[in-house]
């Protein structure tokens, strides 16, 4: 591992930025110089100085601490959606994968009926039927992810159960559990890994159009899509300040995630580092 990071320093780049987030948004009862939820009318729109590094918004609520507080609401969304994402269509690609037959044709159908709706219609039309809360925004960003990593898993598994290896252990009279758990789920690790970053970008973005929309945790939870949707009324009036802060809050995660994931994928491929 540290030979990889001292090869990759573009990894530590990423790691450092998210850990960076991660760590002020677990730090934001402390940190925050502000009630995120106090009402103060007579600090309403004030514009970014030294008592409010990001400005007020309409409310005379301290935009900065809105901000900090904003990432134990979005980036748990992301990770648990990718979690979820990750633990059912990992199982169904690999159980596909590995039975194929009726069982591939079957599963792989359904993941079909899945793709065939565009990713965030789907999100919203699953918030809407299950009702707007941030549960059910995790939910449905989760079930979004599931066919990325079922068509991903099935791919490895395809190609790696004719392998030779795999050959020679299951002539050796290996079951189906030693050959998946010792031969298959070591190789599936590098690409997943490298998936999950990507996909946390993905669901990060679903996460603030799903606030933006009103679909995720409910008012006055401080939630980074949701401050935009209401701080872009006040840009005609020039309180920019409002939307900046929580757009580039979400700028910095979703970069951070991608960069993760773009490094992870040049350190583990073994085609670029050929």
């Amino acid at each position: 591992m540290r030979e990889l990071l001292l090869e990759h320093p573009r990894i530590l780049v990423g790691l450092a930025l998210l850990l960076l987030l991660v760590l002020l948004a677990l730090l934001a009862p402390w940190v925050a110089p502000h009630d995120p939820i106090a009402v103060d009318a007579d600090h309403a729109r004030l514009p970014p100085g030294a008592g409010h590094l990001f400005g007020t918004d309409e409310l005379g609520r301290d935009v900065f601490s809105r901000v900090l507080w904003g990432g134990r609401i979005s980036l748990p969304v992301a990770f648990v959606a990718v979690g979820v994402g990750l633990t059912v269509g990992g199982l169904t690609g690999l159980v596909a994968g590995y039975r194929g037959g009726g069982t591939d044709l079957l599963l792989m159908r359904l993941i079909d009926g899945i793709l065939a709706f565009p990713a965030l219609i789907l999100a919203i039309a699953l918030v809407a039927a299950l009702g707007p809360s941030l549960r059910n925004a995790m939910i449905a960003i989760g079930v979004v992810q599931i066919p990325i990593y079922a068509r991903l898993t099935r791919a490895q598994v395809l190609q790696i159960k004719s392998l030779d290896f795999v050959t020679a252990a299951r002539a050796l009279g290996a079951g189906p559990a030693r050959i998946i758990g010792r031969h298959m789920l070591p190789n599936l690790l590098n690409p997943l890994i490298v998936q999950v970053s990507l996909s946390a970008a993905g669901a990060m973005l679903a996460e603030a159009t799903l606030s933006f929309l009103g679909l995720s945790a409910p008012p006055p939870t401080a939630d980074w899509g949701f401050m935009i949707n209401t701080g872009q009324s006040f840009l005609i009036n020039g309180d920019w300040w409002m939307t900046v802060g929580p757009g580039l809050a979400i700028c910095v995660a979703v970069f951070g995630f991608n960069w993760l994931g773009d490094a992870l994928r040049d350190a583990l491929d073994p085609r670029i580092r050929a």
